[in-house]
């Protein structure tokens, strides 16, 4: 049938979570405070990073990125998220969820490859740390960022353009919280096999690249690890790459799950709860790892503190 006997979808509404009536107000509530304490968390990271002189070294550079990104990427999913728990109906234009999905791409993909970063970073760190500073200097840390955020970009574009050329004349409803990839092909009445083609090319990549850099880098720091002789050197070097360890494996778990597999409406709706970990809890949870795990950034924290209440006790002298 030509495509012009259709005729085209300009808006989308969003299903969400669940219909359940009885549950919208409470995961409102839920949902609200993640987001409080996600937006309170990364934000506070990024500038505890930003003010406290020691923790200007690579391993915190990379995390204030992370901060960043998992902030953006909350701030892009969340807001209309939370709109869909009090409407009637969350009604998203064609262009906000285009936006929208091209937003979330970039900042979901940088996180893939800023957590190899830095888990090349702990490689360095662990396995040769006589040359962590010359291996590591500011602008080959630059140049990782960069290049973090340029295939965040790249991918999310040529997601993006794909997308823009397919006719949505279906059903408007959205099988999700979001604009994501798999429900808006669902709704497209044009020929999807070059978008899933790219999808599974683009996931493949920014799961299995990132994961091959993480899984060899942490094959090496365990080596050395079980070279260590002492007991505390041995828990002291494990403990610098236990919370990273512990926001990889939540985020490339549910990633995995998400996308690396057949889709269908029923795992649609399997996939709803499994983007839950990687778009709201990861976020949330990353702050919370590396600083309660992280004794430098718990004495920055002290420091910015003491010295706040000693500015305010000079000006009331």
């Amino acid at each position: 049938m030509a495509e012009g006997n259709y005729s085209t979808v300009t808006e989308f509404v969003l299903i969400g979570l669940t219909e359940k009536p009885g549950l919208q107000l409470p995961l409102f509530f839920l949902f609200l405070g993640i987001y409080v304490v996600t937006v309170l968390g990364n934000l506070g990271m990024v500038m505890l990073i930003l003010f406290s002189p020691h923790l200007h070294t690579p391993m915190y550079f990379f995390l204030s990125n992370l901060s960043l990104v998992d902030l953006c990427q909350s701030s892009v999913i969340m807001p209309k998220m939370l709109e869909n728990f009090v409407m009637v109906k969350s009604v998203i234009s064609y262009a906000e969820c285009m936006a929208q999905f091209y937003l979330f791409d970039v900042f979901a993909v940088s996180e893939c490859h800023m957590l190899a970063a830095m888990a090349y970073d702990r490689y360095v760190a662990i396995c040769n740390p006589l040359l962590y500073n010359v291996t590591m200097s500011y602008n080959v840390c630059s140049c990782m960022v960069v290049a973090v955020y340029s295939v965040g970009l790249i991918c999310a574009t040529g997601e993006t353009v794909c997308l823009l050329r397919l006719l949505f004349c279906k059903a408007e409803d959205i099988n999700h919280y979001f604009c994501d990839l798999l429900p808006l092909l669902e709704q497209s009445c044009s020929s999807t096999f070059i978008n899933e083609v790219l999808a599974l090319s683009f996931s493949s990549f920014n799961i299995i690249v990132p994961g091959l850099t993480i899984l060899s880098s942490y094959t090496f720091i365990m080596a050395t690890i079980l070279r260590i002789r002492s007991t505390e050197g041995r828990s002291k070097a494990f403990s610098t790459c236990s919370s990273h360890i512990l926001a990889v494996a939540v985020f490339f778990g549910s990633l995995t799950f998400m996308y690396l597999q057949p889709s269908s409406v029923s795992s649609m709706d399997q996939g709803k709860v499994s983007s839950v970990f990687y778009t709201i809890v990861v976020p949330m949870m990353n702050p919370l790892i590396y600083s309660l795990r992280n004794k430098d950034v718990k004495v920055a924290f002290y420091k910015i503190v003491r010295r706040r209440q000693f500015m305010g006790n000079e000006e009331l002298g």
